[in-house]
């Protein structure tokens, strides 16, 4: 109960903000339909009260995955190019749609209100055109579970890295969008910006194009700025907190650092092992 009434709390503060921000042309920002009549508060006060089926997810997709792999362990793999292709596509076309539409929204808080303004601001959650995109993103967190579907049938090496951060994404988004924290609006536009170029790159190895090495240097390149820029939000979130700019919670901040921390190490090394060391092994040979 005390969860929700915090969590409406924020909806409250976010209202009187967004009439603040209205006042510096926000509702020039131009919206579709469907985008106008999302219900956000509706959606806020259902993930207040089911957040926690997240924690379920990630039971049902560990047990799934490893248990996938017992179960293939005697089996032929499958190629499922096809199935493959459309469903890099999907999550392309909707994570490339997700920046665009989110990222006009972060680019005007950024030219009207400052840099500080765009991290603080909460009305992400429920402003013209991010309140949609914003929900969107966390729902998306579940079904993106299915990416390692593909992983454990094709008998892939399945990496660390790929599982835990499904995981904790699923988890730390649901977690985070029932209280609208502050920071939100970076780490939603950047993980939608970066998977639009991640999931391209997946549809177009998928559908047998080759595609230039580069083009995946420049893709992990943009995972590993995305997770620094993610710990820069996360400490000035803090840093603002105490001045009473910023709403936020300790723990959510320590989580969310954390967090990034952890993937900037994972994808760090994934960077030097597939491409440093993999170069310089070259050389020697």
């Amino acid at each position: 109960e005390g969860q929700k009434s915090s969590g409406l709390d924020a909806v409250q503060s976010s209202v009187k903000m967004l009439k603040i921000l209205n006042d510096s042309d926000l509702h020039h920002l131009s919206e579709y339909s469907f985008e106008r009549r999302f219900d956000e508060r509706g959606a806020i006060e259902w993930m207040q009260e089911n957040w926690w089926h997240s924690f379920v997810f990630s039971v049902l997709y560990a047990a799934l995955v490893f248990g996938g792999q017992h179960y293939m362990k005697a089996r032929p793999k499958l190629d499922l190019r096809l199935p493959l292709v459309i469903w890099s596509l999907s999550l392309a076309l909707f994570s490339i749609i997700g920046a665009v539409r989110t990222g006009s929204y972060m680019l005007h808080i950024l030219s009207s209100s400052g840099f500080r303004r765009s991290i603080c601001d909460q009305s992400f959650y429920n402003g013209p055109v991010s309140k949609f995109w914003a929900y969107a993103f966390v729902l998306s967190k579940a079904p993106e579970l299915g990416d390692t579907a593909f992983v454990v049938l094709r008998k892939q090496k399945l990496l660390f890295l790929h599982w835990y951060h499904h995981i904790t994404v699923l988890l730390y988004s649901w977690y985070s969008y029932k209280d609208m924290v502050a920071g939100g609006g970076w780490f939603m536009t950047m993980n939608y910006t970066v998977h639009a170029l991640m999931y391209s790159y997946y549809a177009a190895r998928a559908a047998g194009l080759r595609v230039p090495r580069p083009f995946a240097v420049v893709i992990t390149s943009a995972q590993i700025a995305q997770m620094v820029m993610g710990v820069t939000v996360s400490s000035l979130v803090y840093r603002w907190m105490q001045q009473g700019d910023c709403p936020s919670r300790v723990d959510n901040i320590t989580w969310a650092t954390l967090m990034y921390l952890s993937y900037l190490l994972l994808f760090s090394n994934f960077f030097y092992q597939s491409y440093l060391r993999q170069n310089s092994k070259a050389k020697t040979q």
